[in-house]
């Protein structure tokens, strides 16, 4: 039987062999974890960071915030790019920059060449993380296929969070600081091999419409702006006039772009129908205050036990293994059970697992040791967060037209990333708050205590949102 050209070359990698969907999931697999490893892995090493090349004290921060404002404010972009122009062909350019300017960073010389470098990681990271997700959604579309595929996802995104801290504090520590962004390279490479042999071509881009060019500049300078803001509480406070103005004008430009989007004759950069699905709107909102639990929470485990307990940077990389194997156990029992249950069930389950493991962390004290306080909460926490995400995702992208997938992929890494921001600023201001002007292993101690209840407490927000919005399913058909 004739097999038309076309449509031959369309379920084709560029080498000419046929997609191998093992190998596309094994390429998003590392892409996840290695974006999910830079936003952890250079917290341990900041203290060398500023030793080596003369950062200031406000100056270091930004090595964290040049990626975090990158990153979040290109997410959009990054997804309509990767519907309109092709998902195989952003996350080869994605992981290209982005080992690219790891390899810069690794050879920074001074303090502006390692911010730059950090932009540049973000920029990239924005191109391939909705690409990496949306091939992930549309090579698995449904069945026993697809949980499998997305609790792997799951593991390898928390578990690159978890280990980031480890690998961090080992490299830091023992190969020194440069290795915190050296480590990127053959991750970024490996994943460009996998990707090329395994990834089916893009079809031709499409030519529908005309690019919405203004509501993407004004999606990406209010994203962009927003994160600024949030990320600068540290420095100027929420009440402050420089705070409040850029946070009132980003507003004002996402509410410029809603407006574009709603009333333009060009091709929107997201539909707006999009969020009458109470599906995307229920796992978006999960998983922003998933996501800004977890990094308050990472945050302030890493700080207990170091400021707090005494532990050097190679010691708390250690210490946080046990959260890094809740994740991967959690992820392992997300895919058995999604074989007969369906993912909003598992939110439900794993979600107030995750709160359980949170609040028993906000029992710590400032004598405590690591197996009394910080053994039994990692596995637990860690065990519900790898219960959460794999389904999440799933829910947020599931239904969806394949053009749309992209989209969709890049507003679900934005909620994510604003989440991030959002948690370490706010419970950060109100652990700093708590811990007052005095600073002492006991105050640092009730500060961060109180920031752990607060992620417990955004965990539980989280699960009712799931039980309020998100829509009864079907448990997985078996294939």
């Amino acid at each position: 039987m004739h097999i038309p050209t076309r449509s031959r070359k369309r379920e084709e990698t560029a080498g000419g062999a046929p997609a191998r969907p093992g190998l596309t999931l094994a390429a998003v697999a590392v892409v996840q974890f290695m974006v999910s490893l830079d936003l952890s892995v250079v917290n341990v090493g900041l203290p060398r960071i500023a030793a080596g090349l003369g950062f200031g004290a406000v100056g270091l921060t930004w090595v964290i915030h040049a990626y975090a404002l990158t990153f979040g404010g290109l997410l959009l972009l990054g997804g309509k790019a990767a519907d309109r122009y092709g998902r195989r062909r952003l996350l080869l350019i994605g992981l290209g920059l982005f080992g690219l300017a790891s390899l810069a960073g690794g050879f920074a010389l001074e303090p502006g060449q390692l911010v730059a470098a950090r932009a540049a990681q973000g920029i990239g990271a924005a191109a391939l993380a909705p690409a990496a997700l949306a091939l992930l959604a549309t090579t698995f579309p449904e069945g026993r296929a697809r949980v499998r595929a997305f609790g792997i996802w799951s593991a390898t995104n928390a578990a690159g969070a978890a280990f980031g801290v480890l690998i961090g504090g080992l490299l830091t520590e023992y190969a020194g600081w440069r290795w915190v962004m050296f480590v990127n390279v053959p991750m970024a490479v490996g994943a460009l091999a996998l990707a090329w042999r395994g990834v089916a071509a893009d079809p031709p881009a499409a030519r529908g419409g005309r690019p919405d060019v203004l509501g993407a500049v004004l999606a990406t300078a209010g994203m962009t702006l927003l994160v600024f803001g949030i990320v600068r509480t540290e420095e100027y406070p929420w009440t402050s006039p420089v705070t409040v103005t850029t946070l009132a004008v980003a507003a004002a430009l996402l509410a410029a772009f809603v407006h574009v989007e709603r009333t333009t004759g060009r091709e929107p950069l997201i539909r707006l129908g999009l969020f009458a699905s109470r599906s995307v709107t229920g796992a978006n909102a999960y998983t922003l205050l998933i996501g800004a639990a977890m990094a308050a929470s990472f945050y302030f485990a890493s700080l207990y036990l170091q400021n707090v307990l005494g532990a050097g940077p190679a010691a708390a990389g250690l210490m946080f293994l046990p959260m890094a194997v809740g994740v991967v156990a959690g992820s392992v029992l997300a895919v058995k059970l999604g074989y007969r249950l369906a993912p909003r069930t598992l939110l439900v389950i794993g979600g107030p697992l995750a709160a359980i493991g949170f609040a028993w962390f906000g029992l710590i004290s400032p004598d405590g040791t690591f197996v009394t306080d910080v053994l039994g909460p990692s596995i637990i926490a860690g065990a519900g967060i790898g219960l959460c995400l794999g389904p999440g995702v799933s829910i947020a992208t599931a239904g969806l037209a394949p053009h749309e997938s992209g989209t969709a992929s890049g507003l679900l890494n934005s909620s994510r990333q604003i989440g991030a921001s959002l948690g370490l600023a706010v419970l950060g201001t109100a652990a700093h708050q708590r811990t007052g002007p005095i600073v002492t292993p006991e105050t640092l101690n009730d500060g961060y205590a109180l920031g752990m209840i607060l992620s417990a407490a955004l965990v539980a927000a989280a699960v009712l949102v799931v039980v309020t919005v998100v829509p009864r399913a079907r448990a997985p058909r078996r294939q």
